[in-house]
């Protein structure tokens, strides 16, 4: 049986992988080992959010489930003034993504292991960034969306991609209940960027 890449202490014999990846302007040396979503190379949707996501120098930016880490290096790469922490519950890909922080020598990034907002209890940040894990199941993809406003400044951003129709939709009707907003700032091969602002009502 095929374990799945949220569990905390994946089990699988460990194969190693290295390959280079190029967003943004950013070329990144990524390792990977088994364990690990999309371990051999970098899945689309993480691709598509790294493309279009909003990052702007000087933001905390937080990188929830953060898998090998490339979105939240991509972001620390963007944002040179800012800050980066970057969150997954297991704890190999914890282990990769401090390997990768280290061999792309990034300074303005921490990585952190724990369940979703654990690791950042009582932190706000500028944006939230994630690929949810859709095949974990919408209870943990709408925990994502509910407790991300407590997470955010005022005018924060929560940033999420998906299928649109292999669960987006849903992802976004919760992102409209939660905030009261959300666009679609992009679409690519069947994924859409969903973007919601923390607004407080008055």
């Amino acid at each position: 049986m095929n374990e799945h890449y949220f569990a905390k202490i994946p089990s699988s014999k460990v194969k190693k992988y290295k390959f280079t990846i190029c967003l943004r302007g950013v070329e990144l040396t990524i390792v990977s080992e088994s364990g690990v979503f999309s371990a051999k190379k970098l899945d689309k949707g993480t691709e598509v959010l790294a493309k279009y996501m909003i990052i702007e120098d000087s933001w905390k930016i937080l990188d929830l489930g953060c898998g090998y880490g490339v979105l939240g290096l991509v972001a620390a790469k963007l944002a040179p003034n800012g800050y980066v922490v970057l969150t997954d519950i297991n704890k190999r890909a914890v282990k990769l993504t401090k390997m990768n922080i280290k061999i792309n020598s990034i300074k303005n990034a921490e990585v952190r292991w724990g369940d979703l907002y654990e690791p950042v209890k009582n932190e706000v940040f500028n944006t939230i960034i994630s690929n949810p894990p859709i095949s974990a199941g919408l209870k943990i993809c709408y925990r994502i969306i509910e407790e991300a406003p407590e997470h955010l400044v005022e005018g924060g951003l929560l940033q999420l991609v998906a299928r649109h129709r292999k669960g987006g939709k849903r992802l976004m009707d919760k992102m409209v209940e939660v905030f009261g907003n959300c666009e679609i700032i992009a679409r690519e091969a069947g994924y859409c960027v969903y973007v919601s602002k923390k607004i407080t009502r008055k």
